[in-house]
This record gives structure tokens, sequence and C-alpha cells, in this order.
């Protein structure tokens, strides 16, 4: 850890209160000169650190600094997580795919305010434009077997649905099989990546990766998505207070409240709830061609079920189509 991060952690377990730069050297075994050098580079970035003479440096309590310490303090669950948070990264989901591969355990956390290839389903790009959204991704090492890796996705969209509600005045429907949606538009999307023991079909690990509108890009949405994008807040200055941590936190504890006992499928119901394509008109897309259909529920495995135009009843998967709501 360098010593700018070393002297934010010291910051961020005492903010609101003055701490000497003689004490930040002492306690972290470095230069008063390094101290400052760290203090000037943190501000740099946007952290709200004030100094003064004789009382020396604060850590604003209003400021919303977005840190693996702002972050742990709004947990519920006390599981060992290990969080680490960037200002900009290529892909959260590639960063944690390389911790998994490299052995880490369960309940590595990256998480960035901007990714350059953020990444979708299908190959699709994942717009992640810096000071917007939440960009982030969990390693797990779920003892389930390949064909139950619906279970991550889908306890994780409810996960989502609920830290939204929580955090704010919005209603979050959830638009099969991982996207959420507020006011029929897209908030919040999910990319569940898994690698595979072949020989006993369990799951090796799964890279859970979760992006987030939390406020409306100064410039707009990008072309590709402004018609059909929103977020959860519309301005920034209406932001509550460290809403960015509070609301990383909301979705940490409520899925792994659900991934605790994934197997007792509880999370189910609360996601049938919340569907948006229950009684809709349907396009589906898939290398066969289109088709229209009604979509009449979903069951206990988290497939659609739908009614095709010449009547017949179908279970997709997630994997075999894409889903387009008809316009009215």
């Amino acid at each position: 850890m360098s010593v700018k991060d070393k002297t934010l952690d010291v910051l961020e377990k005492n903010r609101g209160e003055y701490i000497s730069g003689a004490e930040l050297a002492k306690e972290l075994d470095v230069s008063r000169n390094a101290i400052w050098k760290a203090i000037k580079s943190l501000q740099s970035e946007g952290y709200n650190i004030t100094a003064i003479t004789n009382k020396g440096y604060s850590l604003s309590e209003d400021t919303d600094i977005l840190s693996a310490q702002s972050i742990t303090k709004y947990l519920e669950n006390k599981k060992d997580f290990k969080i680490e948070v960037y200002k900009t990264i290529g892909s959260t989901n590639d960063v944690v795919k390389e911790l998994a591969l490299e052995g880490k355990e369960e309940g590595c956390i990256i998480i960035s305010e901007e990714q350059t290839k953020g990444k979708g389903r299908f190959g699709r790009k994942f717009h992640s434009p810096k000071n917007s959204g939440i960009y982030m991704s969990i390693l797990l090492r779920p003892n389930l077997m390949a064909q139950d890796s619906y279970l991550i996705t889908t306890s994780a969209a409810v996960a989502v649905a609920e830290a939204i509600e929580s955090v704010s005045n919005e209603e979050a429907k959830i638009k099969w099989v991982n996207d959420i949606y507020i006011d029929n538009k897209k908030v919040s999307g999910i990319l569940t990546e898994a690698a595979l023991d072949f020989e006993s079909g369990l799951i090796q690990y799964v890279v859970l990766g979760i992006g987030v509108n939390l406020i409306s890009p100064k410039e707009g949405f990008h072309e590709d998505i402004k018609g059909i994008a929103t977020s959860i807040f519309k301005e920034e200055e209406n932001l509550p207070k460290d809403i960015r941590s509070l609301f990383i936190a909301k979705i940490i504890d409520n899925f792994f409240k659900y991934y605790h006992s994934i197997d007792d499928k509880k999370f189910i119901k609360e996601y049938k709830k919340r569907s948006l394509l229950i009684n809709k008109e349907v396009n589906i897309l898939s290398s066969k061609g289109d088709e229209k259909a009604i979509v009449l529920d979903i069951d206990d495995l988290c497939r659609l079920r739908v009614k095709l135009e010449d009547g017949n009843i179908k279970e997709l998967s997630s994997g075999e189509v894409s889903i387009r709501i008809m316009e009215d």
C-alpha cells in the first residue's frame, strides 16, 4: 500500500477529526514531506481535506469519498471483504477474473468510478462514464453446479433492485434476465461470467459484474443508449450524503443475504414480483430468427414461460435468447 493510500486510510478512520502531519508521519513511519505530498495528491483527486496550522489535516464528513473504508462502515455483513476502489479501470470483471485465476478467495470486490472497456452481455459494450455510475465486480466461489448459475444473476438483480429502493423513492423492476429498470428505462445491468470444472460439473468461480447509473452524465447518455437509459438520481446536487458508499454497501449486504442461502431460492418470489415482462408482448431474438410472444410467467428455474403466436407454450433460458418489449 502506498503512502497516499495509507494516509487516506488513517483520515477515513478519523473522518471529521484533525490529525497533525507529525502524527501521520510517525504512524506511517515516513517523513512529513511524504505526508504533505500524499495530502496534495489526494486533494488533487477531489478529496475534501482541510489543513490548519497547528491542528493538522482533516477529511470532511460531508465529502462523498468513495473508498474501501467509506463503504465498509455501512456494511451490516461483517464478512472479511477485500475491497479495492479505482478512479478508472478497463473492466472490473477482467480484474476480478485475474484475481480468480491467481487463486484469490471469495469476497474480493473491485469498484471503479469509470470503466474504459466495460462489458455487457453478448459482447456488447457497457458504457461506464466517470462521475455518473457505480461499476463493481465480486469474486465468488459457490458450491453450485453449472446449470444453477442462473441463481447468481437473478439473486443479484433482486439485490440491486432492493438497494435502489432503499436509497431513493424509485420503484425498481427487473427485465429478464439481468437488467434493472426505472420508469421503463434501464438503470442497471448485470454480467455474470464463470469458469467450470468440466469433470465434476461444478462452478470453479463466478465473476459477478454490476453497473448502475447513479446520476445522469452531464453530457447526456451515449448516443447508443440515450433513448433507453436512465439514472436513479437526475441531478448531482440532489444526491444524499455519502450516497455512493451507502448504495454499494446496500448492494453487497443484499446480495450476500441471498447468496448465503442461495439453494433455498427465497429471492425468486421477489424476482417474479418485480418482473417487467409478465403479461407483456415481446419479441424473442435468437439465432433462429425473431418470434412474437406473450410472457406468461417466470418459473422456479427462472426460465421465461411464453405463449407463441401459434399458441404453443415455451420455456426460455437466458443464454438462448434476447428479449425486446414490443411498443404499445
